[in-house]
């Protein structure tokens, strides 16, 4: 049996290099809760008062930031696409979808849509110039040897995964 790989840190140093995901967190919740960014009325997370990166999530993507930029999605995508959260940093946008799961389900077989989503992404966001990335946060239900091959596709094909924590470092922060 493989041994599953830890993308998990701890203690302290990881309260101030990752944002914690515990229970049903969502990004916007680990941002306030992080001791050093914060999350302002506009959605705007700022470091030592400079914004740092800008926080969207489902329909927000598009009214507060492609919309004012000219982008009808339904010019470039046949479905309209709901992040759970995004995160823009510079010229990078991170998508991070949150799953939660305590049982068997369906939710480990959505995760094999990594792919799918992150392209659709990309076309959506290329005439913009921006790079986009793909991130699952999962709880650790997910640490269990049956989802080692879904583990590896996600991988394989460009898209990441975590456990509870996202660094910071991983979402350009």
């Amino acid at each position: 049996m493989a041994k599953m790989p830890n993308l998990v840190g701890g203690g302290a140093r990881t309260n101030l290099n990752g944002l914690q995901f515990e229970g049903r967190t969502d990004l916007r919740e680990a941002i306030r809760q992080h001791p050093i960014y914060k999350l302002n009325e506009k959605d705007e997370v700022v470091k030592d008062n400079l914004v740092v990166a800008q926080y969207f999530e489902k329909n927000g993507l598009y009214k507060k930031f492609l919309e004012p930029k000219g982008i009808n999605y339904k010019t470039v995508l046949s479905k309209k696409l709901l992040p759970d959260g995004a995160l823009l940093v510079g010229d990078t946008l991170y998508i991070v979808e949150k799953k939660y799961q305590a049982g068997a389900g369906s939710v480990d077989e959505k995760l094999q849509t990594c792919d799918f989503k992150k392209k659709q992404y990309q076309k959506l966001f290329a005439p913009l110039g921006i790079n986009v990335e793909f991130y699952y946060v999962l709880n650790r239900w997910f640490e269990q040897d049956s989802n080692r091959d879904v583990f590896e596709y996600i991988n394989s094909v460009g898209c990441k995964y975590f456990i509870e924590v996202l660094p910071l470092d991983e979402i350009g922060l």
